[in-house]
């Protein structure tokens, strides 16, 4: 089991910056890929972001490429997600997840934290 807590969350004008983090409870974090995603009112919820156990490697929304970034910090089972340029659309409800290299399903999920984007 993993449990995740997300936290960053918050209010910002368009233009503004963010950045949430999300602690997990286990100290073997590196063996898990880590993923951000986000659900809007209405509307399904949405990859944003991953990175693999290792940090080497990234993947993101086309909606979202060149303004978030992605990364993590092992030694804190910890992982990131430093949102520029924030737009109204980025409105959300984000949450991150967690799922074991072998495995392509994110098993494992946070509670998530609200992002609102004023204009």
């Amino acid at each position: 089991q993993v449990q995740l807590v997300e936290s960053g969350g918050g209010l910002v004008q368009a233009g503004g910056s963010l950045r949430l983090s999300c602690a997990a409870s286990r100290r073997t974090f590196s063996i898990y890929d880590m993923g951000w995603f986000r659900q809007a009112p209405g509307k399904e919820r949405e990859f944003v972001a991953s990175i693999s156990g290792s940090g080497d490697s990234t993947a993101y929304a086309d909606s979202v490429k060149g303004r978030f970034t992605i990364s993590r910090d092992n030694a804190k089972s910890t992982v990131y997600l430093q949102m520029n340029s924030l737009k109204t659309e980025d409105t959300a409800v984000y949450y991150c997840a967690a799922r074991n290299s072998l495995t392509v399903s994110y098993a494992y999920w946070g509670q998530g934290t609200q992002v609102t984007v004023s204009s």
